[in-house]
């Protein structure tokens, strides 16, 4: 079998190229990405079943290169998206919106029979109460939150295309779609603190807090990297189509938090906590922009039965477990071998500052 990821070097990315490799000796798969790895250490480990193709899916110039991709592929897994620079959204939804027409109509156009793409909980319109919603939930997005309606805007692309699939008006790949809450692992400590946390703030901050303002309210659905990678590999084991929920049972509360950062928690008004989130964001004075507090306070929980039922997929680790091992690696700065998940540090981010500002309006390298 021969799968092409996309974003194959990011925090989900490297976990699903990973698991392909170490779980089916018969899988050959080609990564893509804008900056592909330097080293072919992976590549030797898997006798030459991993190759690295670079591609930037923001722009059209890419076709060409990812059509060849593509070319003779059983599968694509489509993982790519962005998350900064966060001031830029037009090259966000590019990256996030249009890589996913040009993945759809390039694996179309190469007659790619098996397209899985990577959704999220935040494609989900907001949640009217804390009972978990199936598949079958609207996926309008939450307006206010930049992710999600570029999330919910690229499953209206697969819509699209399967409905004209099923009136015999274009041929096409079969679509799966994978929705996972909050995704997390140790290694993508440095590349959450990037997204995250003012670039003069050292990661082993994040610990530090005395208190922690949160609204009562949250919860949050989680999922470890791993266990999402094990989907994937799943749906392509089993030709499997449709919308598929992934999280670990329970969520993450408030105190859960507060707890992994050994803080106190204190209640704090989602408003509030927005207005202070977009008071500096505006300031340019950290990189997470006030969408993604309204994502927080909004997303439904998920039902995971059609995932446990169709794919006999279930998570191996609780929610909580996964919020203490980020935290970990966000203390720790941890990092992977690519350049999304390089190591992080106070002195590298102040020489980029200063040449290049900050990185919620930096341009890509």
């Amino acid at each position: 079998m021969r799968v092409v990821v996309t974003g194959a070097t990011g925090n989900v990315g490297t976990t699903v190229v990973e698991h392909l490799l170490a779980t089916r000796d018969d899988v050959e798969v080609v990564g893509l990405a804008r900056r592909v790895p330097t080293t072919a250490a992976a590549d030797d480990a898997y006798a030459g079943r991993l190759t690295w193709a670079g591609v930037d899916l923001s722009d059209d110039a890419c076709l060409p290169a990812l059509r060849v991709a593509l070319r003779g592929a059983d599968a694509v897994v489509h993982l790519a998206w962005g998350f900064q620079p966060s001031h830029d959204p037009d090259y966000l939804e590019a990256l996030g919106v249009g890589g996913t027409r040009r993945v759809l109509e390039s694996a179309t156009a190469e007659q790619v029979p098996h397209l899985v793409h990577m959704s999220s909980v935040g494609a989900y319109s907001p949640k009217t109460d804390d009972l978990p919603v199936a598949e079958s939930y609207p996926t309008h997005g939450i307006r206010s939150s930049m992710y999600s309606r570029h999330k919910a805007t690229a499953e209206s692309l697969l819509d699209d295309h399967e409905a004209a699939v099923a009136a015999g008006r274009t041929d096409g790949p079969a679509v799966a779609r994978l929705r996972p809450g909050i995704v997390g692992q140790r290694d993508a400590g440095s590349a959450l603190l990037r997204y995250g946390l003012p670039g003069l703030v050292p990661g082993r901050a994040v610990t530090l807090l005395p208190v922690l303002p949160l609204d009562r309210s949250l919860l949050v659905p989680m999922v470890h990297a791993a266990d999402v990678a094990d989907a994937v590999g799943r749906v392509l084991e089993q030709r499997s189509t449709g919308a598929f929920n992934l999280a670990a049972p329970t969520p993450v509360t408030p105190a859960d938090i507060a707890s992994a950062l050994g803080a106190r928690h204190v209640h704090a008004p989602g408003r509030l906590l927005r207005a202070a989130v977009s008071a500096s964001w505006q300031a340019r004075l950290q990189p997470l922009d006030p969408g993604w507090i309204d994502l927080a306070l909004e997303v439904p929980l998920m039902d995971t039965r059609r995932a446990r039922e169709e794919l006999g997929w279930s998570a191996s680790r609780t929610a909580v477990s996964v919020l203490e091992e980020t935290v970990a690696g966000m203390r720790d700065s941890a990092s992977g071998s690519t350049a999304v998940l390089r190591p992080r540090s106070v002195a590298r981010n102040l020489r980029e500052r200063v040449r290049s500002g900050p990185i919620a309006g930096r341009r890509r390298p």
